[in-house]
């Protein structure tokens, strides 16, 4: 019995002569749950898409249960026990939770007749080996992201999965998700299945696996065991880069507020909101799901609307009915999904870039200044150091670091009193995560208001100076960031103090 579920070894592979994989070596233990770590471009998509047969390697072997392969097919691969669950879970939305379940079982089998009761036994089998619970006659586009993903899990025990690959698991979770995914992790760890748990979060991984193997430029720069490293070294290997930690102190505020919230009440989501933000200030909001946080921020940026309080904008109260009023008051929001809600994807990077500034970028008959266009696109491209060598690419090519720089850009290149993020650095690697936190930092720097929603804990003691707790609907708490722990911000928000 081989010690290792997984080995490969010298793995290269190259794309029209650029070179994806440099010889890289991955091994991973039987029932061991092992971090794959490294950048957007690293070389870790090309390394899964080789190890389950949907690439052909240029030179290099793959040994999965014993057996080794130079060449191996998708088919070969779920034969010998592995499954990949992709960030998208290729599910089918329109479909069913019993359909997406047990549909690949019916078509591998060759039946031409479907048996809904056989298909709901097998359905329900599945659901079985997690202990998971859900409508069987519910479309999978109805349910959550983290239900999803369960769903996709559970398919995968269908095909007797000895080595489970999970893509990036925890992009879309809320906190409580990622703790519950954990839980299903350990509890497939301990019927002997090995998980390589594709990340770049830190926290993420120091808690959940035992192994490690980081990748950078398509090479292995870093490999061992969990425990024998830390977040500096970590982040360190990733990138080659060293980073300050600290909070984030003004440089100065002005003397009055940029915003004024008071008893701003929404029946049923959140009531009696009231704080202040200055000129220069970053103010982080947060709380579990369902606190209010969400609907909070979209009524500041005019998507919903409150039932009673006031907004004062420079203190000016002012009443926003749709989210042209917000930005006509030089409020910008980038959004937590980015992919469906901040990016027209099929479109160019420079189109993405100047989309809310059409009007100022038009004359009164609305024909576009072609060479404004043109150079403000430029202006922002070298200004967010966009890595980007042609503005005219598919916005959707770019990796998720640079696609939320040009979401910032679109905001940066209007006349912004208040910036909105939420969740600024969902689904990015460490190197754009601290340069988004360095770029909000010198824009309060420079006097922009900035609310920052996020339940990534570190994230908010990193970039903000105070921070917002909201519970139930209601602000609990606000604090300083530097007299602030994280264990302390989990407490308050899970109402354990």
């Amino acid at each position: 019995m081989a010690e290792y579920i997984l080995r490969a070894e010298n793995i290269k592979k190259s794309f029209g002569g650029v070179e994806a994989l440099r010889g890289v070596n991955l091994e991973v233990g039987r029932g061991e749950i092992h971090c794959l770590a490294g950048e957007n471009g690293c070389g870790k998509s090309t390394l899964i898409k080789i190890i389950s047969g949907f690439y052909e390697a240029s030179e290099g072997t793959i040994e999965i249960q014993g057996r080794r392969f130079s060449k191996l097919n998708p088919s070969e691969a779920i034969a010998l026990g592995v499954q990949v669950i992709y960030q998208d879970f290729s599910l089918f939305p329109n479909l069913t939770v019993m359909e997406n379940l047990a549909l690949n079982r019916e078509l591998s089998a060759k039946r031409t007749l479907v048996h809904y009761s056989r298909m709901r036994q097998t359905a329900t089998e599945a659901m079985g080996k997690i202990n998971f619970k859900a409508d069987l006659d519910e479309r999978v586009e109805n349910l959550s992201i983290a239900e999803k993903q369960l769903i996709a899990i559970c398919r995968a025990l269908l095909y007797d999965a000895r080595l489970i690959i999970m893509d990036e698991p925890t992009t879309a979770l809320t906190k409580k998700e990622v703790r519950s995914l954990f839980v299903i992790i350990k509890k497939l760890q301990s019927q002997g299945i090995a998980i390589l748990f594709v990340s770049h979060k830190l926290d993420e991984v120091f808690e959940i696996s035992e192994g490690f193997t980081i990748l950078r430029n398509g090479m292995n720069v870093a490999a061992g065991r969990t425990s024998e490293l830390d977040d500096k070294q970590f982040a360190y290997y990733m990138t080659g880069r060293n980073f300050v930690e600290g909070s984030f102190t003004p440089a100065s505020v002005s003397a009055e507020p940029v915003l004024q919230v008071s008893a701003l009440t929404q029946q049923g989501t959140y009531q009696d909101i009231s704080f202040a933000l200055y000129g220069g200030e970053i103010l982080g909001i947060t709380g579990l799901l369902g606190s209010g946080r969400e609907e909070l921020v979209q009524t500041l940026f005019g998507i919903g609307r409150s039932d009673s309080g006031s907004i004062a904008v420079n203190g000016k109260v002012v009443t926003m009915r749709k989210v042209g009023d917000a930005i006509a008051l030089g409020i910008g929001y980038v959004p937590a999904d980015r992919l469906t809600e901040g990016l027209f994807l099929p479109q160019s990077i420079g189109r993405n870039m100047i989309v809310s500034g059409l009007r100022r970028l038009s004359n009164a008959a609305g024909f576009l200044y072609r060479d404004r266009i043109s150079r403000e696109i430029e202006t922002w491209t070298a200004e967010m150091s966009i890595a980007a060598a042609d503005y005219e690419r598919e916005v959707k090519t770019l990796s998720g670091g640079n696609q939320q720089k040009v979401v910032l850009a679109r905001w940066l290149a209007n006349d912004l009193k208040l910036l909105i993020l939420n969740g600024p650095t969902v689904g990015v690697d460490i190197g754009a995560k601290y340069d988004i936190y360095g770029l909000l930092r010198n824009l309060a720097f420079k006097g922009l208001s900035i609310i920052v929603i996020s339940d990534d804990l570190p994230e908010l003691l990193a970039c903000c100076n105070r921070i917002v707790v909201m519970r139930d609907g209601r602000m609990v708490r606000e604090l300083q960031a530097s007299e602030t722990t994280e264990s302390q911000l989990d407490e308050i928000a899970t109402g354990i103090i």
